[in-house]
């Protein structure tokens, strides 16, 4: 298990409009894709930053994980992402190492990504992903 990237950075917004507007005009970056995951409760967008991404998330419902978050610590980096070549073999092998996880198998993600997450009582507080193509 080793990732080849950083996939991306997600950082949690209460706007996803205004966010958008920030990383274009500010950052000179372009948002190449708006996302609706309903059983995350979230919409995001993309913008490439080299080989990496930032995945911007607005709540679609404020008991969601994205909702509570901000509700709990406010706008700000939500998780970091690697690339894997399979995220679910990435969480068994996680998990055979102690680390407690979110998710015990990939499930589909924004962009058509295999994803899953650690928890972050097992990563030093930092919520990990493992995102892995199809």
């Amino acid at each position: 298990m080793k990732p080849s990237h950083i996939e991306h950075i997600g950082i949690a917004v209460s706007n996803l409009e205004e966010a958008i507007r920030y990383y274009e005009d500010v950052m000179g970056l372009e948002c190449y894709a708006i996302e609706e995951v309903a059983d995350q409760k979230v919409r995001t967008a993309f913008f490439m930053v080299g080989e990496s991404k930032i995945e911007l998330l607005e709540s679609t419902d404020h008991e969601g994980p994205v909702g509570k978050f901000i509700e709990k610590r406010g706008q700000g980096i939500h998780h970091i992402a690697f690339a894997m070549e399979d995220a679910s073999k990435a969480l068994e092998e996680a998990e055979e190492k102690g680390v407690q996880l979110i998710d015990r198998t990939s499930r589909r993600g924004a962009e058509g990504l295999d994803i899953g997450f650690l928890h972050p009582k097992s990563t030093f507080g930092v919520l990990t992903e493992f995102c892995s193509k199809k």
